[in-house]
């Protein structure tokens, strides 16, 4: 009975991180390029009272033992890189990646980050850079004078000029993708850091060996699904009550036992 304590505080304190993470997936549900989380869960080691195979006291073989397990507990919050819903905006910098690739920005430690979300806008050098104001990489810089941005599907940024009616290329977007994108490291701010679970980043021009093409005018919606995460919530919640009645009836049984009398 006192093990049964342990075990069910095990399986509340699980369902309180998987709460933690559903939450931030609602917190998100509005982001741009937000990809959701998932709590991942494994058993923790068992107690092995008659080991499976253990020959008994007459020499026969146990066929199945006896095992106690003793809980569990989390392993890993994996980010789900499915594609979510593209919404047309008609602003010039709102830029989708429709398919498999991340934007590459440039954090102020020279440090490259990664993202999906192609909330772009120009600072005041002209340079192409997110809601935080870290540029683009490669740097790409609008002419002053621009009256038209264009970005195609295969990444090629052109501009026409006031006076002119030829557009002028000024830059080309290139993008990543990863063997592994569950491996990136998620650091706020829309933004993945590389590290050895993700692999090295593949760099090319959208549309080109396997990455996916750009979207002017369009913007990624998180890939929250809000009734899925609604579901998995009471789920969890239940769980997370049916752990709590596993230690009240612990502790019933504990009392029943206390109160015996000779």
């Amino acid at each position: 009975m006192i093990r049964s304590l342990f075990i069910a505080a095990t399986g509340m304190e699980a369902q309180t991180m998987n709460i933690d993470v559903i939450a931030n997936n609602l917190a998100n549900a509005n982001t741009a390029g937000f990809k959701r989380s998932r709590a991942d869960f494994e058993e923790i080691m068992y107690q092995d009272i008659i080991t499976p195979g253990a020959t008994s006291a007459e020499g026969t073989t146990m066929p199945s033992g006896l095992q106690v397990g003793l809980g569990v507990k989390p392993v890993s919050v994996h980010k789900v890189f499915e594609e979510g819903e593209l919404v047309n905006t008609g602003n010039p910098l709102d830029l989708a990646i429709e398919g498999d690739g991340f934007f590459q920005i440039t954090r102020p430690n020279g440090e490259i980050a990664y993202t999906r979300d192609g909330t772009f806008k120009l600072d005041s050098e002209g340079r192409i850079v997110n809601s935080e104001g870290y540029a683009l990489e490669p740097e790409i810089t609008i002419p002053s004078d621009a009256t038209q941005i264009t970005v195609s599907a295969d990444g090629k940024v052109t501009v026409l000029q006031a006076g002119s009616t030829e557009p002028v290329e000024v830059g080309q977007i290139e993008i990543v993708k990863f063997p592994n994108p569950g491996g990136l490291k998620a650091i706020g701010k829309n933004l993945f850091l590389e590290t050895p679970s993700s692999g090295a980043p593949i760099t090319g021009n959208p549309g080109q060996d396997g990455l996916g093409s750009i979207q002017q005018g369009f913007l990624e919606l998180s890939n929250v699904n809000i009734v899925e995460e609604m579901v998995q919530m009471i789920i969890s919640q239940r769980a997370y009550e049916m752990n709590s009645k596993a230690i009240q009836a612990s502790d019933e049984m504990l009392q029943t036992a206390n109160n015996l009398r000779r």
